[in-house]
């Protein structure tokens, strides 16, 4: 990743994602079915505001990992949600999890995905939960 990466490939493929219909909800259904830990983490969860959290968490990570400081504070406080003191804790051994998930429903949804692009997309979230798990 050069310093110059906007990743407007992975902005590009998250709305083709996101045009076709229940992305959001089948990323939910395979991280669940992910790890033993994953569920019951969303036991007393709203999904409909949970689903616009992700939409949006996304988004913001995609900028996060292109270096955007427009995004940085925003990121910030998402980490502090889910650190050990948060308000939702997520132990940092369970991102990669996460970040399967979502590479698995990305592959389901856009029609584009080879495995290059996925890559970026590991890249950019391992980035992102990186900042996250240092933050728990």
């Amino acid at each position: 990743m050069s310093a110059q990466d906007q990743y407007y490939d992975l902005q590009q493929s998250y709305g083709r994602c996101l045009i076709r219909k229940g992305f959001i909800e089948r990323f939910y259904d395979i991280f669940m079915a992910s790890h033993p830990d994953v569920a019951p983490m969303f036991a007393r969860t709203d999904f409909q505001k949970q689903r616009l959290a992700l939409r949006r968490g996304i988004s913001v990570a995609i900028f996060y990992a292109a270096g955007s400081a427009v995004v940085k504070r925003t990121s910030e406080q998402m980490a502090d949600v889910h650190a050990r003191a948060g308000r939702t804790p997520v132990r940092p051994e369970l991102y990669p999890y996460w970040i399967d998930s979502l590479l698995l429903a990305v592959r389901e949804f856009d029609e584009q995905a080879d495995d290059a692009l996925l890559g970026r997309w590991r890249q950019a979230m391992q980035a992102v939960t990186g900042m996250f798990g240092a933050r728990y």
